[in-house]
C-alpha cells in the first residue's frame, strides 16, 4: 500500500512539472481552465468559469502549477517600482557615483546578480538619460529609462532578465 501512494505521488509530481512547464493559455489565464480548454476564443468564457469556480487560479499563480508561470516576473516588475519609489534620492546618488547597497540591490531586482558591476557602469554612463527633466519628478518614469538603457546593453540583455 505504501509502494502505491508513493509511485501515485511521484505520478502526480511529474505530471504536475510537465504541466507547469507549459505557459501556454489563453484569455482566461492559467488555472484548471487553460488545462482543460485549449482554443482561444469564445470558449474561454468557459475556462474563465473553470477556474473561478475551481479557485485553484491563486494556489496555481502561487506555486506555479496548473499552466501557471512561477518566473515573478510580473511580482519583479511591482517589486522594482516600489523599491525605486522608495529609494528614489538614495538611487539618484549612487547611480551618479556608480555604486552603493541601494544600486546594488536594484541590480539583484534586475536579475543581474551576475553583471551587477556592468549594471552599475551602464547605469552610471547613462544618468542624464535615466534622470531627465520628467524623471526627476517621477520615479516611474527614471525606472522606465533604465530599462531602457539597460536593454540597449548586450552583456546585460544576456545576464539579466530583462
Amino acid at each position: 500500500m505504501k509502494k502505491l501512494f508513493v509511485i501515485t505521488l511521484a505520478l502526480f509530481m511529474v505530471m504536475a512539472s510537465n504541466l507547469s512547464a507549459k505557459p501556454e493559455y489563453g484569455m482566461a489565464g492559467c488555472g484548471l481552465g487553460s488545462l482543460i480548454i485549449k482554443d482561444n476564443g469564445f470558449v474561454q468564457i468557459f475556462a474563465a468559469t473553470t477556474n473561478g469556480t475551481s479557485y485553484n487560479q491563486t494556489s496555481g499563480i502561487t506555486s506555479g502549477t496548473s499552466n501557471c508561470s512561477s518566473d515573478g516576473i510580473v511580482n519583479n516588475d511591482k517589486a522594482k517600482e516600489i523599491f525605486v519609489h522608495m529609494n528614489y534620492e538614495s538611487l539618484e546618488q549612487e547611480i551618479a557615483m556608480g555604486k552603493g547597497e541601494k544600486l546594488s540591490s536594484l541590480a539583484t531586482l534586475f536579475g543581474c546578480s551576475n553583471g551587477s558591476k556592468r549594471f552599475k557602469e551602464v547605469a552610471k554612463e547613462n544618468f542624464s538619460k535615466i534622470f531627465t527633466t520628467a524623471a526627476i519628478k517621477n520615479p516611474s518614469i527614471m525606472l522606465s529609462n533604465l530599462e531602457i538603457e539597460v536593454g540597449k546593453d548586450i552583456e546585460l540583455k544576456n545576464s539579466c532578465k530583462i
